[in-house]
């Protein structure tokens, strides 16, 4: 087991999925980690039992609840090593059925709120700490029914080189990964039924190269790698696909 003693982190988007599974990670390894997220059910269950988890309601596509956690950070921890950006919502649309509303979600959470939240925060984070964001395999490439979805996981790849680029004279490393079909409450899709989830779930066994999805504590030992074992290494995308982006081929059987 990795060993974080002395460690501090903050994982936006941490009270289940991939962010949950981080945090337990670095909580099993001695950090202390602060969790966010918006639903006021998952705040609640996601630090039980879980000394070394404090979990908080804020909403990333909120400032004033950005400029709050900024404050509540600083109040608990003082410094931060890791800031994880795990936010992002995807509705699945063809282009002629998208709204302005359901754009200007896709994008206040994904983008906006990514962006407003490392500049909020990185003034906490210590010189030499990390940033992880967390993309999609949907930030290259098309797929006619997450137009929208993909571009805002395009800006963020975007964000982790121009960050990465900024934070050089601190030290501060900032990277991504990028998920493929990964097994978590959501799927990662807003508002499926059980029906569609395991719909969902099933496509990724189908189209993935190796041949299933993928689960949440994969991409997190990933994260966790790029945050304090990749010290060489910033401004990158570590795809957790299965093979889905890089063009490989399943063999047939």
């Amino acid at each position: 087991m990795k060993h974080y003693s002395g460690k501090k982190a903050v994982i936006l988007g941490g009270t289940h999925g991939i962010g949950l599974a981080t945090a337990k990670l670095l909580a099993e390894g001695s950090a202390e980690v602060l969790v966010t997220g918006r639903s006021k059910t998952n705040v609640e269950t996601a630090g039980k039992g879980e000394r070394r988890i404090r979990a908080i309601q804020s909403d990333a596509a909120d400032l004033r609840d950005i400029d709050a956690l900024a404050k509540i950070v600083t109040e608990h921890f003082g410094q931060i090593d890791f800031l994880h950006v795990n936010i992002g919502i995807a509705e699945l649309e063809p282009a002629a059925e998208v709204t302005e509303a359901s754009y200007d979600r896709q994008f206040g959470i994904n983008t906006k709120g990514a962006f407003f939240s490392v500049q909020r925060l990185a003034p906490l984070i210590a010189d030499g700490g990390a940033i992880v964001f967390t993309s999609s395999v949907a930030d290259h490439g098309g797929t006619p029914g997450m137009i929208v979805y993909s571009a805002t996981k395009a800006a963020i790849i975007s964000f982790t080189s121009g960050f990465a680029a900024a934070f050089l004279p601190r030290g501060i490393r900032v990277n991504a990964v990028s998920p493929g079909f990964i097994k978590t409450p959501t799927h990662g899709v807003a508002g499926l039924s059980g029906e569609e989830r395991a719909g969902f779930e099933s496509l990724g066994d189908q189209i993935t190269p190796m041949g299933r999805n993928g689960t949440a504590d994969e991409v997190a030992r990933a994260v966790l790698f790029l945050a304090f074992d990749a010290t060489y290494t910033t401004g990158s995308k570590l795809s957790v696909d299965g093979g889905l982006g890089q063009r490989i081929t399943r063999p047939q059987v």
